[in-house]
């Protein structure tokens, strides 16, 4: 509707593009859980200390079409050594239009991972409660800082 006269405000030009991001698929991309002392497990009373780590990664796949992966590893471990191991790369097929070439790098690494972390978060939930472990709930993440970081150590510039 937009070819009709008045359209988008009487006697206005056309406004330039408006940005816009499509999450076109989600998928498990690679996934590992390992858990070496099965059937024994955690005993009880012995909760294990937990490392998690993130990592973005971006790829561009073409015209607008970017995929965007999330790794997370989570190794639990008590003094008698691991419990179980988690490694996850999760990613979207994302396709971004009209984003200025100066915001992409901050759309793909903050805000396109922050998007899929839910998904994420529930697959490593479901496979260490389907290891025999309660369900480990990851806390959100600060995709900016994360990207900040990772900006800081690469010596490019942040846009944000």
């Amino acid at each position: 509707m937009a070819d009709q006269p008045g359209a988008n405000g009487e006697g206005q030009p056309q406004a330039a593009a408006q940005a816009r991001l499509s999450i076109l698929t989600q998928y498990v991309k690679d996934m590992s859980f390992e858990n070496p002392r099965a059937p024994f497990g955690v005993q009880q009373g012995v909760r294990p200390e937990i490392q998690i780590r993130v990592d973005v990664n971006t790829a561009p796949l073409g015209g607008e079409r970017y995929e965007v992966v999330i790794e997370i590893n989570v190794e639990a471990k008590t003094d008698d050594g691991p419990v179980f191991l988690v490694e996850l790369t999760y990613g979207g097929l994302f396709e971004l239009a009209n984003i200025p070439a100066d915001s992409l790098q901050l759309l793909l690494q903050v805000e396109c991972p922050r998007l899929l972390f839910p998904f994420a978060r529930r697959v490593v939930a479901d496979a260490t409660r389907d290891g025999g472990f309660p369900p480990l709930m990851i806390d959100p993440i600060d995709f900016l800082t994360l990207y900040r970081r990772k900006v800081q150590a690469t010596g490019e510039v942040a846009q944000a």
